[in-house]
């Protein structure tokens, strides 16, 4: 059998999950002179580096964002032979003629490579439109390699002080722009954002948590809502909503495809949570009794908790009238999660990974998620119930409950 190549000399070394894993800046080798650099910005391009007549030389191939590992090697590969052929492909390649794009057309070119990205239609539309209200018309038309600190000081300018949040999220667009353009060759030197960031003012501190209700309120919360004159589904989803500790968008967008009745779990899909990864959670029996009820109040299958329409899921303003409907304006749905954790770390003994994985939360220390491999669902399912029978209660008991 012939032997696998060792030492210095890797053949595609590098592979989609490796590369999306890499952000420690360097030189990583995929074999046969294909490199790829990821910058302390975190832009990534790829360089190979060969012999061309007699001298060591490095030709750059493109960013990451517009170059893929298979266009890599592909590219590598016919340079390569170029180069055994006595031939120069870096003087093959100057004579192309390269039309430097404006900043605009970099922009929606960036924007259609991240398309598949964004977490919905929204932010999708948002990244371009802030661009094309707040900087285009300060530097859109021109050439992006001729766009400066300057320019860019100039449009953040108009909105950084006013709009702190929206300018925020601006700058940051802007700069992955310029990490594009000069991945793909169209600038060189330092992003021009870099330095604009040193000079503007800097924002107070104005995050806001989401209004919540004392844990121990819960119980007469419940008991409220259940006697109010909100509709009957509205009812029973927010009540599912308090119960499973879940945020709005889930329940309100909950389908019957999602849940395993038997099993007593509802397994939310990736691409409805906020992290990206399918989330269990375990169903508490006032929870299933819920969705039993659900069943009957509509002949929707597909959504648990619909709205006027049986192929529409509840409005997602559906809970805040509902609390304006009961005076209580001074908290929010999502809230009802804070009260939840503060329940949870203050009148029981659940350890603090139970009570984060049942928010869905990721884990902040690494070393922590990296051992800690399983969803702990079973402990989590006690902790559901605890949290069940304290909400449901007529009366808050304050009970250590043994995780």
């Amino acid at each position: 059998m012939p032997r696998k190549r060792e030492g210095k000399h890797p053949d595609k070394a590098l592979n989609p999950t490796k590369i999306r894993n890499l952000t420690k800046p360097g030189r990583y080798a995929d074999g046969n002179g294909l490199y790829l650099f990821v910058e302390p910005s975190g832009a990534k391009r790829w360089v190979l580096r060969t012999i061309i007549k007699g001298r060591r030389s490095d030709v750059g191939l493109g960013g990451l964002s517009v170059v893929s590992l298979a266009a890599a090697r592909e590219s590598a590969a016919e340079m390569r032979k170029v180069a055994r052929a006595g031939g120069d492909p870096l003087s093959d390649r100057q004579k192309e003629k390269r039309v430097v794009p404006t900043f605009e057309e970099a922009a929606r070119q960036v924007h259609t490579a991240h398309s598949a990205s964004f977490r919905n239609p929204k932010h999708k539309a948002q990244w371009i439109d802030t661009l094309t209200a707040d900087v285009f018309p300060f530097f859109g038309s021109r050439r992006i390699d001729q766009v400066d600190s300057s320019d860019v000081l100039k449009a953040l300018n108009e909105i950084w002080l006013s709009k702190p949040e929206t300018a925020r999220r601006v700058r940051q667009r802007i700069k992955i722009v310029f990490d594009w353009a000069r991945a793909a060759g169209f600038r060189s030197g330092d992003n021009p954002v870099e330095g604009v960031s040193k000079v503007l003012p800097k924002h107070r501190d104005t995050t806001a948590h989401h209004a919540s209700l004392d844990y121990a309120q819960v119980p007469k919360f419940l008991a409220t809502l259940r006697e109010s004159g909100a509709g009957a589904s509205v009812k029973l989803a927010f009540e599912f909503l308090i119960l499973t500790a879940a945020r709005t968008s889930e329940v309100l967008g909950a389908k019957w495809s999602e849940f395993d009745l038997k099993a007593k779990t509802w397994t939310i899909p990736a691409d409805r949570m906020k992290a990206g990864r399918a989330h269990r959670v375990p169903l508490s029996p006032r929870c299933s009794d819920i969705l039993a009820k659900a069943k009957k109040l509509s002949e929707s299958k597909e959504f648990v908790f619909p709205g006027q329409s049986d192929k529409e899921p509840l409005s997602n303003m559906a809970f805040a009238m509902c609390l304006r409907r009961m005076s209580q304006t001074s908290i929010t749905p999502h809230g009802f999660r804070s009260s939840f954790r503060n329940w949870a770390a203050e009148k029981t003994n659940f350890p603090r990974e139970v009570c984060e994985m049942a928010l869905a939360h990721t884990l902040k220390d690494k070393t922590e998620a990296a051992y800690n491999r399983t969803d702990l669902f079973e402990r989590r399912r006690k902790l559901m119930e605890a949290w069940e029978s304290f909400a449901t209660a007529p009366e808050a008991k304050v009970v250590k409950m043994r995780a």
